[in-house]
């Protein structure tokens, strides 16, 4: 191959890399764009399709820019000194740019591809930003304001210009009903000053079979803020405001790390996460990114995160509260809320799983429609942190345990592949830590966890309480998907009658089992519950235990039903005087 001077090879590769970044993005957008007419067309098994889409853009861009990119710059490829040369240029390149922030983590991707880093490279990564403030001014008001003479105008000024593409049911029925909601967050608030405006992000958001207005309402001179989110249904008879959330843990809920990512059209996503970030404050700004699809972005920020509360902290890795995992290992410092997750190199018996099975099943969550009930893990490569970082306890089993992924160079620690994950408190421990109505709650919401994964096409195959988690809004949640399969994959069986005594009493099953076979009836045995918390469970979720549940489940399933799972509480939905219909 040719070699190219430093300064052509930078040019030429800073500019290829710019120009993936352009089609990437238009990608990106179209099928972004394409959200607005799926919501107004009612399309959701389409809607569903152009979401798994949007997630594999990423990578098969990345890919195909790595092929092309290989011959321009020849021999030079793997030379860090014109990939320096190329990170120079490429920044100037990008400072005018909207998405400048999208477009660095962007060229990290493609140097980590091609040198495989361990770590981080300062001088061909953008570790930390290179702009100390937005190079560039926004093009337009990542929001809009509607002043209010009225709350109830105010929304349906909001309503009247959401463009939706829809026709509504009776929007001033909703917008007097959700000027209640509004009325009532702001009394009991104790507001010493009315509503003054009510500001949200100038586009919809869109996401399964339901578009949000996110913004806030605020007071006379700014006093007082409190979120206001209006969540949009459509059906046949037209469109209508279902629920309205006022309460910052709701709007947390909604863009929770266990829901699949918004489609929102946005010229520049810094200023859309610096506005969510002024209602949900306690969110991560890398959550934020990945919540509005900038997965790769978000994990950046997560990474940046990570780095800086390793500076800020002497502590070291340990072990996580809870039952060991059997095919992960989990790590965490006690102050961040992450948990970190490696593969162990063996899994002990009666585990017939394999590694690459696994991955796989993380790499399903990744893509599926977490339905509020699934943890999202976040996949890196190539983290270094120093030895002085770990517990002897957890780096002693990391290397015993996954020696195959965790390496000891000298002083510092590579984890060559590790799942991020949000650390969440393992039901077997939350219930022996709360009280006896807490625990019940947390056992019921268990059932409804599992429901809700069913209606979302999961079984989650092991139903073991110290596979679920609560979350800090209270919500349960299933994390451990190395037994986790599609629904529609399973043969839910009821079990035979015995024709002889002895049959009953056999260690062994006296009929055939298929892989693939599951006898709900035995999910009793499993639950491992105290009795007064098993008889919550079994009072508010006896169903499951009934194969005739979840067949029902999968026959809605296989005649093409998207099931809605809302992403909020029945008690936030309004109340309308005449029914709607989805």
């Amino acid at each position: 191959m040719t070699q190219p001077t430093l300064s052509r090879s930078a040019n030429i590769g800073a500019r290829a890399i710019e120009d993936a970044l352009d089609s990437y993005m238009t990608e990106f957008g179209a099928i972004t764009r394409r959200a607005r007419d799926r919501f107004a067309r009612r399309e959701w098994r389409e809607m569903r399709s152009d979401a798994a889409k949007r997630l594999g853009l990423y990578r098969r861009r990345i890919d195909r820019l790595v092929e092309e990119i290989t011959p321009l710059l020849g021999d030079r490829l793997h030379d860090r000194m014109a990939w320096a040369g190329m990170k120079a240029v490429y920044s100037g390149r990008i400072a005018g740019r909207q998405d400048y922030d999208i477009a660095e983590t962007f060229f990290n991707s493609v140097t980590r591809r091609v040198f495989s880093t361990v770590g981080v490279d300062q001088d061909i990564e953008f570790v930390a930003t290179d702009f100390s403030s937005p190079p560039s001014q926004s093009v337009g008001a990542v929001h809009r304001r509607v002043a209010c003479d009225t709350v109830e105008a105010g929304v349906d000024a909001l309503l009247e210009g959401a463009g939706l593409g829809v026709a509504w049911q009776d929007r001033a029925r909703d917008a007097a009903l959700a000027a209640e909601r509004i009325a009532e967050r702001v009394e009991a608030a104790g507001w010493r000053h009315p509503v003054a405006a009510l500001e949200v992000v100038a586009v919809p958001f869109f996401r399964a079979g339901g578009a949000y207005l996110v913004g806030r309402a605020s007071s006379t001179g700014d006093l007082d803020h409190v979120p206001v989110v209006l969540a949009i249904r459509n059906g046949p008879s037209g469109a209508w405001v279902d629920a309205v959330l006022t309460e910052e843990r709701d709007v947390s809920v909604l863009f929770s790390y266990t829901r699949s990512y918004f489609h929102v059209e946005v010229d520049r996503p810094s200023d859309l996460v610096r506005f969510l970030k002024s209602i949900v404050p306690r969110k991560r700004i890398a959550e934020l990114y990945i919540a509005i699809g900038f997965a790769k972005h978000g994990k950046t920020e997560l990474y940046r995160d990570i780095l800086d509360h390793l500076e800020g902290t002497e502590e070291v890795f340990e072990p996580t509260p809870g039952t060991p995992g059997m095919v992960m290992a989990a790590f965490g410092m006690p102050s961040q809320d992450l948990v970190f997750k490696i593969i162990r190199d063996r899994f002990p018996p009666p585990k017939q799983t394999t590694r690459r099975e696994v991955m796989d099943r993380y790499r399903l969550v990744s893509r599926h429609d977490r339905a509020g009930r699934l943890i999202d893990a976040w996949e890196f490569e190539h983290l270094a942190f120093g030895r002085d970082r770990f517990s002897e306890e957890v780096l002693d089993e990391l290397l015993s345990e996954a020696s195959r992924t965790v390496e000891v160079a000298g002083d510092t620690v590579v984890l060559h592949h590790v799942y991020v994950e949000r650390r969440v408190t393992p039901l077997d421990v939350f219930i022996r830590t709360v009280d006896e109505r807490a625990a019940a709650d947390a056992v019921v919401d268990m059932g409804n966890a599992v429901k809700d994964l069913a209606r979302s096409n999961v079984f989650p195959g092991d139903l073991l309480l110290k596979n679920f988690g609560v979350t800090r809004s209270g919500r349960v949640v299933f994390y451990d998907y190395d037994e986790l399969t599609l629904l529609d994959e399973v043969n839910f069986r009821r079990m035979p009658e015995p024709t002889h005594p002895e049959e009953e009493l056999a260690a062994e099953p006296w009929f055939g089992v298929g892989d693939a076979d599951v006898f709900p009836e035995e999910f009793r045995n499993f639950l491992g519950l105290p009795r007064t918390l098993r008889a919550a469970f079994v009072d508010a979720h006896d169903d499951l235990f009934d194969p005739r549940t979840w067949e029902a489940i999968q026959q809605r399933i296989a005649e093409g039903e998207i099931i809605q799972i809302l992403p909020y509480e029945e008690r936030r939905r309004l109340r309308h005087e005449a029914p709607v219909a989805a």
